[in-house]
């Protein structure tokens, strides 16, 4: 039982995370920039759904510290994979154009930042090395970078409250 709710809640809130990537991409928004955070919320909760759901299921007997944070754990390891391979999939099925487009946003939010951070002046190697590391934003790198982000979300939440619903 545990592991079939990791799965549905794993599986659904990174299907979610990819149809959310795609619909963006379809309304001519960067499917692979700042807006795909809204969907990644979605994770941590489903992670605490997923807990959640284990302890009415089990009601009266208690899951335990393993079995709750297990399920978390797992519920947003599956939906982290699921959404760096929608990533993948979203990059090869759109193209190095869209690709280009996600380069030249993040440029330009790396630029306004080394602008608008006059507290702590980068010399002008660290600035050409973080360019540069943009330009050559690959898809692989975009899918580790969601892979983690994704993960390091969910977990966030999902450590936390499977530690309060674990009696």
């Amino acid at each position: 039982m545990p592991l079939r709710l990791a799965v549905r809640f794993g599986v659904g809130a990174g299907l979610v995370c990819g149809l959310w990537m795609l619909g963006l991409q379809l309304t001519g928004n960067n499917g692979f920039g700042p807006k795909l955070l809204l969907a990644q919320l979605l994770v941590p909760l489903a992670a605490v759904g997923s807990e959640w759901l284990l302890r009415r299921r089990l009601h009266p007997a208690r899951p335990g510290l393993s079995r709750s944070l297990g399920v978390g754990g797992l519920t947003a390891l599956l939906a982290a994979a699921v959404s760096a391979a929608s990533v993948v999939g979203l990059a090869y099925g759109a193209g190095e154009p869209a690709l280009a487009r996600n380069r030249a946003e993040v440029l330009e939010i790396v630029r306004a930042q080394q602008q608008a951070n006059p507290r702590t002046p980068l010399s002008a190697q660290v600035r050409q090395e973080q360019v540069r590391r943009v330009g050559n934003l690959t898809i692989a790198d975009l899918a580790v970078s969601n892979f983690t982000q994704v993960l390091l979300l969910g977990l966030a939440l999902a450590v936390p409250a499977g530690i309060f619903l674990r009696e």
